[in-house]
């Protein structure tokens, strides 16, 4: 009896897509207001001053400015954006 399965198509194959979480901006750098900066799996990273949060925890930035990351806790983050000074 032959083991190997022939010229058929496999049951292999399939596979999600990736879902391109982290950080998309990191401290220091210009945002707009709504730009994503952080994609995650549950609230890893707080929502700090002027920043938003969606339903699946993306962080997003609701004015125009530099992102900052700052210590919330002892042992969490947040992620604040204040307005560039003229």
């Amino acid at each position: 009896m032959a083991h190997k399965k022939g010229a058929g198509s496999t049951r292999n194959g399939r596979d999600s897509n990736a879902q391109r979480r982290g950080v998309k901006v990191y401290g220091g750098e210009v945002v707009r207001a709504g730009n994503i900066i952080v994609r995650q799996v549950g609230e890893t990273i707080s929502p700090g001053k002027n920043v938003g949060k969606g339903s699946d925890f993306t962080l997003f930035s609701l004015i125009d400015g530099h992102v900052k990351y700052e210590w919330k806790t002892n042992d969490k983050k947040k992620v604040s954006v204040y307005p560039a000074s003229a």
